[in-house]
């Protein structure tokens, strides 16, 4: 089972400072700072969400860190339900909490189907990229709202004349960095997946010895490994890191290895080990006094090269095992390695 990551985009929250200072919702300021307040809460729950999926933790764990967020969310559309507005005004309040109902609604439903997705997603390359792409389309939703609530809040500012210093926190900094980063990274599995993926059905067709299948699916093999050695080749690095990239590019040269040089191997025995079930067959039909020399040696023939076979046979597959091991699991180890690298764990 190769390693995948799910990610929800996250947005960079701001330090809020204010040119005036309230201690009730008399004013209009202490609300705004209300609101900025339960939203860099849910922002810093968001956080740990991500660090989880980032770094490798169980997927229990990743779902116990889901329901906490959408449980805060619940929690915070209450809390601004009960604390009134200022002056009465509604409007804002009703857009904050609406806002925040969307966000539930993202993670308690088209996130939770982006996770029971992630469960079948390794079945086949139509699959993975559909999963793929609800995470984009989830993403981009989760972005919109982001942005409307920026619109809300600055508008309830600039309505009460309030001046608001924004700056990036380190919180929101590490968080846009981690979109970035497994940006990235979805862009180079995706590449990788899908020869992965070719390769499972070219092990299957040589499994049940279908010459036929062997070759489709070789060709297949080779079609996507080539193609995506070229998709690599225009994949701009992160912050210049192509460990992904090279990773990936010594896997997919593997598979055109394996294809161009070993897969032959193997279908040449399969063809002499039918060939062989044919002429021992028709000699085990034919009675003693009837069999000829010529059948005999044909027979003798054969299983020699059968014995020849055979050997080439273990030998190409010892090769490839070895191989497959080395540079998949140097795919697997690069992609923790560059999680690990570029997304704080702090």
């Amino acid at each position: 089972m190769k390693q995948f990551y799910t990610f929800i985009l996250l947005t960079g929250i701001t330090i809020l400072s204010f040119n005036t200072h309230a201690q009730s919702f008399d004013e209009p300021v202490e609300y705004l700072q209300f609101i900025s307040d339960e939203h860099q809460d849910l922002t810093k729950q968001m956080w740990k969400y991500t660090k989880a999926i980032a770094h490798g933790k169980s997927d229990r764990n990743v779902k116990r860190k889901r329901e906490k967020l959408v449980d805060m969310m619940q929690e915070s559309i209450e809390k601004i339900q009960k604390a009134g507005s200022y002056n009465k005004e509604n409007d804002f309040k009703q857009k904050i909490i609406n806002n925040l109902q969307i966000n539930k609604s993202l993670m308690n439903n088209e996130y939770n189907k982006i996770i029971d997705m992630k469960e079948v997603a390794q079945q086949s390359y139509d699959k993975m990229e559909a999963y793929m792409l609800a995470q984009e389309m989830a993403d981009q939703k989760m972005e919109e709202a982001q942005k409307d609530y920026e619109t809300y809040f600055d508008q309830y500012a600039e309505k009460y004349d309030i001046q608001i210093n924004e700056q990036e926190t380190d919180l929101g900094k590490k968080m846009r960095i981690s979109g970035e980063v497994f940006s990235h990274y979805n862009d180079t599995y995706l590449i990788f997946f899908k020869s992965n993926m070719n390769e499972s059905y070219l092990m299957k067709a040589l499994e049940s010895g279908d010459v036929s299948a062997i070759q489709q699916t070789a060709n297949a093999l080779k079609a996507s490994a080539e193609e995506g050695i070229a998709q690599l080749d225009t994949l701009s690095a992160y912050k210049n890191d192509k460990a992904l990239i090279n990773a990936t590019k010594k896997a997919l040269g593997f598979y055109l290895e394996e294809v161009n040089t070993h897969v032959p191997t193997l279908t040449n025995f399969l063809i002499v080990n039918e060939d062989f079930e044919t002429i021992k067959k028709n000699l085990e039909n034919t009675p003693q006094k009837k069999r000829t020399q010529e059948m005999i040696d044909a027979y003798n023939k054969k299983v020699k090269e059968m014995n020849e076979g055979v050997n080439k046979f273990n030998n190409t597959n010892n090769i490839l095992n070895q191989k497959r091991q080395k540079f998949i699991g140097q795919v697997n180890q690069t992609i923790e390695q560059y999680l690990d690298k570029h997304i704080p764990n702090d």
